[in-house]
């Protein structure tokens, strides 16, 4: 299980009063362990460096699923939530081409595949068990 972290910096004298920039970095940076993520100094601290400074100086574009700057309302809206994915949204997916209900029948296909496979390796282990004495 992973656990959410969530940076806040905050400051009397910002640039841009009434609004707050939200930076969701969840896909940033790379696993060090099973639970522990780092950054790259310069290409993932840089942008989210960059991303402050765009923001501070009022030319910030917001980047589905990675930054939005939302004013008090918007936060108002969300009944006063906090958490980043709700701001900046869901990055859009590549489409693949491949109409849904052919991609289903063929993802399904393949899994019922993977299932007869299952059941057969599944059925040489418990005979290999059975060969050295072992019953499962």
């Amino acid at each position: 299980m992973t656990i959410p972290v969530t940076l806040w910096f905050i400051t009397k004298n910002k640039k841009q009063k009434g609004r707050t920039l939200f930076i969701d970095a969840r896909k940033m940076g790379f696993m060090v362990d099973r639970k522990h993520r780092d950054f790259d100094d310069i290409k993932d601290i840089q942008k989210i460096a960059d991303t402050f400074s765009a923001f501070q100086q009022g030319t910030l574009e917001d980047v589905k699923g990675f930054c939005a700057a939302a004013s008090l309302q918007d936060i108002a809206k969300q009944d006063y939530i906090l958490t980043p994915g709700r701001y900046v949204g869901i990055e859009e997916q590549e489409e693949d081409g491949e109409p849904f209900e052919e991609k289903m029948t063929r993802l399904t296909s393949e899994l019922s595949g993977l299932f007869v496979r299952s059941h057969e390796l599944e059925e040489e282990i418990r005979r290999k068990l059975g060969a050295i004495g072992y019953e499962v």
